[in-house]
């Protein structure tokens, strides 16, 4: 932990210190920080430290370090800063914090569509490690029942089958308890109201002999109809409803009155409205994906693969993964994750051409070996913050591969994934319905044509001099 221990101190030195952190968390690549006053932080300073891999700033000041090293580097941070008292004050850290939040946000002009992804990514990014750890489960439950079908494993395997099944369902099944969690939390109201409201869309008390009927269809409503997306929107008039009621109930009754009602009020709401509609908004969103891919084939494969590099370089995929569980859900695949995985791999190959090409660029190869396997395994950022975004040619020439990938895939229409979490090569085992060599050479395609288009167009000369030093390193 020393050398991340080194770098936290250079990032709270950099960040203006201490007095100016309210407060440090991660993602799975990127170190947040919640800065009372981000023209204090120097920006420059902070890219040009070892083991940064890119700044960005948004409502919060993010630092990218690549997977792993994001944890390890906000534990030794907070380790510095609880010691420090650096805020002593926690209202005022909030006060600080919303104010901060709402500076930048009316610098860069942030749209409202554009809060409403950033609002669902920041529900979802807490729960990457359990999709990763149950999308591997998934894909190790698929090669032991091959195995079996196969008579390489007896059938006394078939235990381990379900065990791995059990294990990998947790979390989808009871996703939505999950989200109402995170939910509550991103709109500022009781997380625990917040997953009972989520657990509300199971309909556990309801049985086939006496089913809730959809007020505008006259069909029995079904267990998680409208999934995460109406969970998302119930939890968002909960916190509307917690706060109003929460202002005019007198404090001796405030906690058990302003609770009942409030959940009462929200879960009929979501069981009569919002279930009945998100359940609508699901198949519709079913509806589009099919034909999208139906009609437009190869096309619509390019497109979606050769964008998705620059919504993961403003962080806004996360917002795909609603889209994606309601598709697993209603059909027992997602037929868009294989196409939009091609954007890393299109990636992969542009960094390749890059170490082939800048052998003389030490600095730079060294990144490249750094982000590599995290780039191969789907994990894009360290290459995307590290190398083909700050050079900028392999970033377009990356998504152009990526487009080739997805156009493969595409043109067969119907490759998906079984569950979400694990992209890259750990994908393979998640392929449905044994397609799994067209999500491969879906893979070596993107591999391919990345490498081609950047070693023919995309290495900016400055990228290819002598270089020796760290310091000397220059990005376009």
């Amino acid at each position: 932990m020393k050398e991340y221990g080194g770098l936290a101190q250079s990032i709270i030195q950099y960040s203006g210190g201490a007095e100016n952190i309210i407060a440090a968390n991660n993602c799975m690549t990127r170190v947040r920080l919640e800065l009372a006053d981000t023209d204090k932080a120097e920006v420059d300073r902070i890219k040009g430290l070892k083991g940064v891999l890119g700044v960005n700033i948004d409502a919060q000041f993010q630092i990218i370090v690549g997977p792993g090293a994001a944890a390890k580097i906000t534990e030794e941070i907070n380790k510095i800063l609880s010691p420090s008292g650096a805020v002593s004050n926690k209202d005022r850290a909030k006060e600080i914090a919303a104010h901060n939040k709402a500076v930048i946000k009316e610098k860069q002009k942030v749209s409202k569509g554009k809060l409403l992804l950033k609002t669902i990514s920041n529900i979802f990014i807490p729960l990457a490690p359990a999709f990763i750890a149950t999308g591997l489960m998934a894909g190790l439950q698929s090669i032991v029942g091959t195995m079996i079908s196969e008579g390489m494993l007896s059938a006394d395997f078939n235990q381990w089958v379900t065990v791995l099944r059990v294990i990998k369902a947790g979390v989808l099944s009871y996703l939505v308890i999950y989200v109402g969690i995170n939910a509550a939390r991103e709109f500022k109201t009781d997380m625990g109201l917040g997953g009972a409201l989520g657990a509300v869309a199971l309909l556990t008390g309801m049985s086939a002999d006496a089913p809730i009927l959809n007020i505008f269809t006259g069909e029995a409503l079904r267990s998680g109809q409208g999934g995460v997306i109406g969970v998302i929107l119930a939890v968002w008039i909960l916190s509307v409803i917690h706060r109003k009621l929460s202002d005019i109930m007198p404090k001796s009754i405030d906690l058990i009155a302003t609770s009942f009602l409030s959940l009462f009020i929200s879960a009929l709401i979501m069981i009569f409205f919002i279930m009945p509609f998100a359940g609508w908004v699901s198949d519709g969103i079913l509806f589009v994906v099919t034909k999208l891919l139906a009609i437009g084939g190869a096309f619509a494969g390019f497109i979606l693969a050769a964008v998705w590099l620059p919504l993961v370089m403003l962080g806004l995929h996360h917002f795909m993964t609603p889209i994606h569980v309601e598709l697993i859900n209603q059909t027992g695949m997602t037929i868009l994750l294989p196409i939009l995985t091609m954007a890393g791999a299109g990636q992969v190959g542009a960094a390749f051409a890059l170490w082939f090409k800048c052998r003389k660029n030490k600095p730079l190869t060294d990144i490249i070996k750094g982000g590599l396997p995290a780039g191969i395994l789907g994990i894009g950022e360290p290459l995307i913050y590290g190398v083909t975004l700050p050079l900028g040619k392999p970033f377009i020439t990356a998504c152009i591969g990526a487009g080739f990938g997805g156009a493969f895939i595409g043109s067969f229409g119907n490759v998906g994934a079984t569950s979400i979490g694990a992209t890259g090569i750990l994908m393979i085992p998640l392929i449905a319905d044994h397609k799994w060599m067209i999500y491969v050479g879906g893979l070596l395609i993107s591999y391919a044509v990345g490498f081609a288009a950047t070693y023919l167009f995309g290495v900016p000369a400055q990228a290819q001099r002598e270089v020796t030093d760290l310091e000397d390193l220059e990005m376009a």
